[in-house]
């Protein structure tokens, strides 16, 4: 299983716009690709030194090979419509991670 983790500082004067459009629009048209089985969105709790707020946003993926076939068939459309509406006022970074195990006190 892969992750694929979306990292965003977006700016306090876009914030509340940014959180309609990623819960209501942008996760729900990444997960419409098929590719992905589920997404879970969290909120960064330490402050960062350049303001805004920051979120992270994992999605999993059965294989790298799908990742790979996001990224050349869906990605750009889809980063192209937050570019656009949030410009300079959101920053992301993407990490990819490998499930290695689970563990639980239950």
């Amino acid at each position: 299983m892969i992750y694929y983790n979306v990292t965003v500082n977006i700016h306090e004067s876009v914030h509340d716009q940014w959180m309609q459009w990623m819960q209501e629009k942008h996760i729900k048209a990444v997960l419409a690709t098929g590719k992905f089985s589920a997404a879970r969105m969290v909120k960064v709790l330490v402050e960062e030194e350049l303001g805004g707020q920051t979120y992270a946003i994992q999605y999993t993926t059965e294989s790298k090979e799908m990742l790979e076939r996001y990224y050349q068939e869906d990605a750009p459309r889809l980063r192209e419509e937050g570019a656009q509406l949030f410009g300079d006022k959101m920053l992301a970074f993407r990490t990819e991670l490998a499930h290695i195990a689970d563990f639980s006190t239950k």
